[in-house]
Parts: C-alpha cells; structure tokens; sequence
C-alpha cells in the first residue's frame, strides 16, 4: 500500500514532469547566437543573419513566388505540443521590399503571413506533409516592424481550434484543404516535425515577386495548465506538512 509520503512525492515528480514538458517548449530566437535552425530560401546565399540593422536579424532578399521561414531542428520548435496549457507563436517582420519586378511604380501588392505547424508522418495521397495552419495578417511595404502571433488556447482539442485551418488532404465537395480524415487537430500538435511562416497561403497561387523581408524575435511558449501546477502543489504541500509533523515527533 502507498503510504502518504509516495503518493505526495508521485504527485510532486508528475507535475514536476508535465511542467517540465511545457517548459521545454518556451523560446524566443533574437539570432545574437546564430539561427537556431531557422532557414529561409537558399540560406546561405539569398537569406542570412544581418547586422546592418543593428542588432542581428535574419533576412532574405530573394525573387520568387513564396518565401518561407522554417524550423524542423530546435526541439523548442517542434515535437509533443500536448503537455502544456495554452500555446503562443510570434514573430517580428519587417518587409522592405514586396514589388514585381519591372513594376516599382505600382501599389505594392499585399501577401498573407501563415504560421503552418507541420507533421510529416501523417501525410496521405502523396502529399508532404499534414498541418494546421492560421492566418496571421497581411504583409506589405512601409508598415515598419510589426509583431504578428496566434495562441492557441487547448492543444488537446479534437476539433480546430479557433482561426485554425486544417492542410493534407481535399474536402471531396468543395475542394478545400482540410486535414485527412481519421487525423485531428491534437493529432498534429502531438507530433510537430517542422514549424513554418510563409506567405505561401494554402490554396492560392502567386506570381513572383521581389522580396527584402527581416525577421527577428520568432517565439513560442507553452504554459503548463492549471490542474499540472494544481498536482505540483498538492504534493509539495503535503511533503512540507509530512516533515512538518516528522520534526514534532522527534521533539517529543
């Protein structure tokens, strides 16, 4: 039978864990310390950390119909996103450039950022991946540095969560992107293989365009759910109270 101290040092270690899982999931990349396995298009060559700014950025200056910044390397990023609470993503963006090429004259066109949480083990029918993926707001010239994010605000849901799409497969009926059948919002977020902010936004085609984009500050966070700190506290107080009467027996 499990006396009072193990049941409380079990509650102790459990929440211990469970936080710890969430904790781990908490980072804020500013590139003072290299990329941190963030990539653009041909890094390298057409994307790089830039100092010209300042403080370091990561910037890619590329013409091509997308670009996309992605991270399938620093466990921060990627792997179980169902042991915390609530999640957040955020990132810093400034476009310096958006234009065709050979139309500098022309009201520069808009493009949507889209944050895509990758899983490619549940990819079907010959697509690459499956992903949830939300919109996070439209990107253009003169808007300076902006701060775009999305929370999600319960990882274990079934459903999308919501401003969540789903990307993997095609409704039959309307043709739209929705996630594979027998595949659930939870499901993704279990098993992340790569995180991705892309102007590419599912369903659309684009022509090419002459990008100058930076990127600084690319977050996330978990925060572990009140019932894991709940766990932690009961057991903390319980072996407190457990030492508590150990010393008065020994007084006595």
């Amino acid at each position: 039978m499990r006396t009072l101290a193990q049941t409380a040092l079990t509650l102790a270690l459990l929440a211990g864990t469970l936080a710890a899982q969430a904790q781990s999931h908490n980072a804020v990349v500013d590139f003072s310390n290299g990329t941190q396995g963030w990539e653009g298009h041909w890094d390298g060559l057409y994307s790089n950390i830039d100092t010209s700014q300042g403080n370091p950025v990561y910037r890619t200056q590329f013409t091509t119909h997308n670009i996309t910044f992605v991270n399938s390397s620093n466990a921060a990023f990627t792997g179980d996103f169902s042991q915390g609470g609530s999640l957040s993503f955020g990132i810093d963006i400034n476009v310096l450039e958006m234009r065709t090429p050979g139309e500098e004259l022309t009201v520069p066109p808009e493009r949507d950022l889209i944050l895509e949480l990758r899983d490619y083990d549940r990819a079907v029918d010959g697509m690459p991946y499956s992903a949830v993926w939300i919109n996070l707001g439209s990107l253009t010239i003169g808007q300076g540095w902006q701060h775009m994010s999305a929370t999600i605000a319960n990882p274990l849901s079934n459903t999308l969560q919501a401003g969540w799409h789903g990307l993997g497969a095609f409704d039959p009926e309307t043709g739209e992107d929705v996630l594979p059948e027998g595949v659930s919002f939870a499901d993704i977020l279990r098993g992340v293989d790569q995180i991705a902010f892309t102007t590419a936004k599912p369903g659309w085609a684009y022509n090419p365009i002459s990008f100058d984009v930076m990127v600084d500050n690319i977050s996330v966070s978990a925060v572990p759910e009140p019932a894991t700190l709940l766990l932690q506290a009961l057991g903390l107080v319980t072996l407190a109270g457990i030492a508590r009467r150990r010393q008065a027996a020994r007084r006595a």
